[in-house]
């Protein structure tokens, strides 16, 4: 294996979290929160180590498959072990261990948290937490494979070991264009969802915060109640409607995007994804009716928000559906082992 190209590649993606974590302060100044300089300490540790990486291991060439699997394996380690130095460093998680395990959920969109309550964060740390599940939904190998040629490194193998599903769908000839087309779709329907969102009433912060996450099918909330805290039909619904299109295999977006709509519906998987989601919906709003919800229009909306976030793995939710009926439950646990499309951030 050749460790100096893993080590190379590591370096420019701890490089780019490390100029990631920059991002927050914005929120951090315009909230008045204390957890400025933790973030700058953080982001100056792991740029520096990023840096030193790519001064000492210099690489021009092919990765081999057996160098792409071992740049991805320690690509998330160290993405999720740098990841964790602003929870550490300001104090608000101060055991390392819970919070690389934070910082790991965010990255790999798992959702888990140690957290009891979300809000006692600083909102410069939430915006962080939430962006860790926004680099990681799409990927930040995929991300780095569009610089890789300026490094030149050919980046196919490694895009075959990050992109999910049996055969990875080479969007456009080149690698730097593919993985630019992606992250080109992942910003677009982000920027919409953050839009509708404050269409909604949601200000800007919560509403980055909560697209990061649906885009990611991540699921972390700014609010401990999660998308409940809102009371809102509209916010539910948007949720829904991109934590489907997030579930959804990426390159159906791209050729959508290219005027080829009927891309979807040429999609065996596709059809299946979106007809087992109606399915259960409706089934869970008939088990639901009229024992939890008094009204159809409710019941479908509450069964069919649960139903999209446990099938996409994102994990919010409007409603204790530990409440639910065992029958209820047991359709929900069932859909755990669905997951969304190949190729999507589910």
């Amino acid at each position: 294996m050749n460790f100096r190209a893993v080590f190379a590649i590591q370096g420019t993606l701890l490089i780019f979290i490390g100029l990631s974590m920059l991002l927050p302060l914005g929120f951090s100044f315009f909230y008045g929160d204390k957890d400025v300089v933790p973030i700058l300490v953080s982001a100056g540790i792991t740029i520096g180590v990023g840096a030193l990486l790519r001064l000492l291991f210099r690489f021009k060439g092919e990765l081999t498959l057996k160098d792409s699997f071992a740049t991805v394996s320690f690509g998330w380690i160290l993405a999720a072990f740098f990841g964790a130095f602003p929870f550490f460093i300001s104090g608000h998680i101060p055991s390392f261990t819970n919070a690389f395990f934070e910082s790991m959920s965010g990255f790999t969109t798992t959702g888990a948290t140690i957290l009891a309550k979300a809000e006692l964060l600083p909102h410069g740390l939430l915006f962080w937490r939430s962006l860790t599940h926004w680099l990681g939904g799409m990927g930040i190998i995929v991300l780095s494979l569009a610089i890789l040629p300026l490094m030149g490194v050919g980046g196919m193998q490694l895009y075959r070991a990050e992109i999910p599903g049996p055969m990875p769908d080479k969007l456009t000839p080149r690698i730097q264009e593919t993985a630019k087309s992606l992250w080109g779709v992942y910003a677009l329907l982000s920027l919409i969802e953050a839009g509708l969102l404050m269409a909604g009433g949601l200000n800007l912060f919560d509403s980055l915060c909560h697209t990061f996450a649906t885009m990611a099918t991540g699921g972390f909330s700014t609010k401990t109640a999660s998308i409940a805290h809102f009371q809102s039909a509209y916010v539910d619904t948007v949720v829904i409607v991109f934590m489907i299109l997030a579930g959804t295999n990426f390159s159906l977006h791209f050729h959508s995007l290219r005027g080829r709509v009927s891309a979807y519906w040429k999609s065996e998987e596709f059809k299946f994804y979106f007809g087992t989601i109606l399915f259960f919906s409706l089934l869970m709003t008939a088990i639901n009716t009229p024992k939890v919800f008094p009204s159809a229009v409710e019941s479908f909306r509450h069964s069919a928000f649960q139903v999209v976030s446990i099938t996409t793995t994102t994990g919010f939710t409007t409603f204790d559906f530990g409440k639910w009926p065992a029958a209820g439950q047991m359709v929900l646990f069932f859909l755990m082992f669905f997951g969304g499309s190949a190729g999507s951030t589910g």
